[in-house]
């Protein structure tokens, strides 16, 4: 059960649960499945999208945490100095909100359709919100 299917805007990525790196973040997550949500471009951070979750409570600490996820990498902000969220990098990112530096729990990385990634996020960026989905593959 490492294999998720992530549905962005008009595109569909193959994932990876970084199941040995955060082992708790991943089991919180499963939970959440299907996860269906929108993403929007982020505003400090550099090349990335992001969902807003508010005060909801995955139940985890800090675990294999970034600030500074790569391309593909999807990261857990499991809430604190800012709201909880889940953040998808399309390019450069450094991890914050009005508050300051942030870090999150890199706990799912993209496998494929990466060649979309990039586009995904100008479109958002350009474009506006866009549906996100994550089931099992």
């Amino acid at each position: 059960m490492s294999n998720i299917k992530v549905s962005a805007g008009p595109y569909v990525f193959g994932a990876r649960l970084e199941t040995e790196a955060a082992p708790k973040t991943c089991a919180a997550f499963l939970k959440h499945l299907p996860f269906i949500s929108r993403i929007i471009h982020v505003r400090w951070s550099g090349e990335g999208v992001w969902v807003p979750l508010g005060d909801l409570d995955f139940g985890v600490g800090y675990e294999n945490n970034t600030s500074y996820p790569s391309p593909g990498q999807i990261i857990l902000y499991p809430g604190g100095v800012s709201e909880t969220e889940i953040l998808l990098a399309y390019g450069c990112v450094n991890f914050a909100s009005k508050a300051g530096q942030l870090s999150g729990n890199h706990f799912l990385t993209l496998t494929s359709g990466l060649e979309n990634l990039y586009t995904l996020g100008r479109e958002v960026l350009y474009k506006g919100a866009q549906d996100i989905r994550f089931d099992l593959a």
